[in-house]
């Protein structure tokens, strides 16, 4: 170190202060080129640590540290988090592409307007890694006269060079892709992205070149821009010559000596949680305005440029430091008090200790330079108040944040992709676990990259939540989705909001409604333009789940000749099957098919025309039942007042309330009348299920089969065979299966379902077996950690019902809490579960009628 950096450094004048901007070069895929040298940018995953036990979580700490220790030791290395907003505008472009059926652009809206009001900012974390200095470069600098001072630097970097730092940046990236981060190349947008926002100038991002390369001329207009530095902030110009934010630039100077994990010790993930009150006019405030809404997220933003220590190289430190403690010790001891202090002693102690776990473990030291960065678009008032929020925060957990007082300049230039550390006298060394601790990557994420968006995010991390019970036959993955839990906890609401975004993609949606709730989706689907049916078991709705007309449209009536019979046999009394009866059926139903345009209730008045005494006691048997609720939907005589069921898109919502369904251990004799009609009016919806999905001319037709209550079904062995298959053969025939059930002890048992699980909402359970089956379900630890979430999930901090809050797991096998949204009052009174919705409004009733 010469002579002139000590002083520097003693008068707090080092780390490059005066240093100019960062020279850009060139952008590329995982690379940030400037003319002094060349860093490596990935973008890290986010991890569900809201929901993991506590040795999952010493786990990936331990991961961490030695991704830390072994991978990144020696490097130059950037942590940025950053925030964006949604913008729900957005989403109504995405609606063009994924709906098609409806009034579709008026349900888009709906969501974009919600969204609006949530205001929910999407997380970014990346890192970055300085690979090579470029000396060369940096004499033609000097030479570039205006251009430099311009912030863009003329000369190409070279195809070569290029080409060199790539090959690099992946063998670095191949490293992390396997750290807990899940590190991956940057994309050049994204960086752009990351430069461009720090002008506030709202200017499009320049597009790359055929090789993916922004350079030249295109980097202008990243760094056109002015910022101004005051003694507690920085003001940044827009283009009109007016303030566009006030940015402030926080220093994290004091940390406590221990610090909790999970707890106070996650000083990065805590980030989202910080809030404040802004000042607003009280007049323009609505009368009825929930007091929780003018609470909001001040979303600080954090720069942590750090290096870990290689382990010969900490070990050469911590044990200088123990030297030092013990000749402090020594020195005391020679003195006339011969008291070396506790500190000192503890001191000498600490660092002996930590050499011995350095030896043997992936531990090592690391230098870090943490910096928080607050803005406000609103005025500086708003950004000072945001700021005293930051600090009265952490303060609250004994960490001890500071304005950068006269240093913004520098501070806020040190947190720019491409720069250096230039104020190194305000920086921390420490273990690494104390970075690794602060879990900049956990919160919480989980959901599809793309699809409806159907709720947000309820954990530490803030954002939306999408999926799509329709898109795992687009991705050759499984179909099923299941919704678990007690009852009113909004499993229905939640069930009736994914079936809506699946018809609105032009998918045709079955709901075979066990428990007569789900009137309201009908009412929802007519409302935004969907077409909408709901048969009932009534005698108004006699013959629409006729099997002659369910399956008669699938190139012949082979199929209807022996299902036909097989569900008549079902319905008729057991004295009359014992004497034969299924012979006379058997001769009418080909009778029937042979006369041309068959029917069920044909067959049965034929039965009631023959000759054979057996066969007229049959038909009049068969007549009176047709007569009946359960009996008048698959063998009545149409009224002519409603369609047949049909496989066309829209709402189909079959209501069978009365439905009684034998256990699977009843023999046929032990059935009532009533669980004779039952399993037999079961017998025609499963057909229709199963045949529809497997029909080659609906194979481009999206099909969703929705099942409530499905521990009706699971109870037998016709329905638990039914949904087996179903899940099954799902993916090939495009076919989605939804599952609502309030027993998952009884799924759990049935290996065809739970092994074509691709998304898994858990609601409130509070028996223990119950959440130990649910538990499994969605990939949790079973144990006490896990059914105390369970319990507690869907309840407000008062003990309140909060409706429509569950866990989730996804696809990816991912789990977090999210909240069903339903988007307006207006819908959610249309979804309504309750009795007074389950008649058809007269609208659906036409609209059917005239489909």
């Amino acid at each position: 170190m010469t002579l002139r950096k000590r002083i520097t450094d003693l008068l707090g004048m080092g780390g490059d202060r005066s240093a100019g901007a960062p020279q850009y070069e060139a952008l590329s895929d995982g690379l940030v080129i400037t003319g002094g040298h060349a860093e490596a940018w990935y973008v890290l995953a986010s991890s569900n640590t809201d929901l993991m036990d506590e040795a999952a979580r010493d786990a990936e700490l331990d991961a961490a540290d030695a991704a830390l220790a072994r991978t990144l030791a020696g490097l130059d290395c950037q942590l940025r988090i950053l925030w964006s907003p949604l913008h729900a505008a957005d989403y109504a472009a995405e609606a063009a592409q994924m709906f098609s059926a409806g009034a579709w652009q008026e349900w888009a809206d709906l969501r974009v307007r919600r969204l609006d009001q949530l205001g929910l900012p999407a997380r970014h974390l990346l890192l970055g890694v300085r690979l090579a200095e470029r000396s060369g470069q940096t004499e033609q600098a000097g030479r570039r006269g205006v251009q430099g001072a311009l912030g863009l630097s003329s000369p190409g970097v070279s195809t070569r060079e290029l080409a060199r730092l790539d090959a690099q940046m992946r063998r670095l990236g191949r490293r992390l892709e396997s750290s807990p981060w899940r590190a991956q190349p940057a994309s050049v947008e994204l960086l752009a992205w990351m430069i461009s926002r720090e002008q506030h100038r709202g200017t499009v991002l320049p597009a790359p070149s055929a090789g993916g390369v922004i350079k030249g001329a295109q980097l202008a207009t990243l760094t056109r821009g002015r910022v101004l530095p005051y003694s507690d902030h920085l003001r940044v110009i827009d283009g009109t010559g007016r303030v566009a934010a006030w940015v402030s630039v926080l220093t994290m100077t004091g940390f406590p000596e221990e610090m909790d994990v999970p707890g106070g010790g996650e000083w990065l993930r805590i980030l989202s949680e910080i809030n404040y009150v802004p000042d607003i006019d009280e007049s323009a405030l609505a009368a009825d305005l929930d007091p929780a809404d003018l609470i909001v997220p001040v979303s600080p933003e954090a720069s942590v440029r750090f290096r870990v220590l290689p382990k010969r190289e900490a070990l050469k430190v911590v044990e200088q430091a123990r030297r030092l403690a013990k000749e402090q010790r020594r020195s005391a001891a020679r003195q006339s008090a011969e008291d070396p202090g506790r500190d000192v002693e503890e001191t000498e102690a600490v660092m002996a200790e930590l050499t011995r776990e350095m030896r043997r473990e992936d531990l090592t030291l690391v230098e870090d330079h943490p910096r928080l960065v607050v803005t406000s678009t609103t005025s500086l008032e708003d950004l000072r108040a945001r700021v005293d929020a930051v600090i009265t925060h952490y303060g609250g957990i004994g960490i001890e944040v500071s304005v950068g007082e006269e240093e913004q300049r520098e501070l806020w230039l040190e947190t720019q992709p491409g720069d250096r550390l230039r104020v190194p006298d305000l920086g921390h060394r420490r273990d690494v676990t104390a970075l690794s601790g602060s879990w900049w990557w956990g919160g919480a994420m989980v959901g599809d990259d793309t699809g409806p968006i159907v709720g947000y995010l309820t954990g530490s991390t803030p954002g939306v939540f999408r999926t799509d019970v329709t898109g795992g036959s687009d991705r050759g993955d499984a179909t099923t989705t299941a919704l678990i839990g007690r009852s009113g906890r909004g499993k229905t609401t939640g069930l009736e909001l994914l079936l809506l975004d699946a018809a609105f993609r032009g998918a045709y949606a079955l709901a075979l409604d066990f428990k007569g709730d789900l009137g309201g989706l009908a009412h929802a689907a007519a409302r935004y333009g969907l077409d909408a049916h709901l048969v009932q078991t009534s005698h108004k709705f006699a013959g629409v789940a006729d099997l002659f007309h369910l399956l008669g449209d699938e190139g012949g009536l082979d199929q209807a000749r022996g299902e036909v019979p097989a569900q008549l046999s079902i319905a008729i009394p057991d004295h009359l099957r014992d004497r034969g009866a299924e012979t006379p059926i058997t001769h009418a139903t080909n009778a029937v098919i042979s006369a041309g345009d068959p029917a069920t209730w044909k067959v049965i008045e034929h039965l009631r025309g023959m000759d054979d005494a057996l066969a007229r006691e049959t038909g009049e048997a068969l007549a009176d039942l047709a007569q009946t609720a359960l009996g008048a939907p698959f063998m009545g005589r149409p009224t002519g007042e409603t369609p047949p069921l049909r496989p066309t898109p829209g709402i189909w919502v079959v209501q069978m309330p009365g439905l009684s369904l034998p256990s699977a251990d009843a023999t046929r004799r032990e059935w009532n009348p009533t669980q004779r009609l039952s399993v037999a009016l079961m017998h025609s919806m499963l057909a229709y299920g199963v045949t529809t999905a497997g029909r080659r001319d609906l194979r481009g037709l999206r099909k969703v089969v929705a099942v409530p209550e499905v521990h009706l079904m699971t109870a037998t062995r016709e329905g638990a065979a039914f949904l087996g298959y179903m899940a099954r053969v799902g993916r090939a025939l495009a076919t989605s299966l939804v599952l609502d059930t309030q027993d998952p002890e009884s799924l759990v048992k049935l290996t065809g379902i739970i092994e074509q699980l691709t998304t898994v909402f858990g609601f409130q359970l509070t028996s223990a077996s119950q959440q130990d089956a649910l538990a499994e379900l969605l990939g949790l630890p079973p144990g006490p950690h896990t059914r105390a979430l369970i319990q507690s999930v869907g309840l407000l901090p008062d003990g309140e019902i909060r409706h429509g809050h569950c866990i989730v797991r996804d696809r990816r096998f991912a789990a977090a809490t999210v909240q069903f949204d339903v988007p307006s009052a207006e819908l959610l009174d249309l979804l309504d579960t309750s009795p007074k919705a389950t008649q058809l409004p007269d609208h659906i009733e036409h609209e059917a009628a005239r489909v």
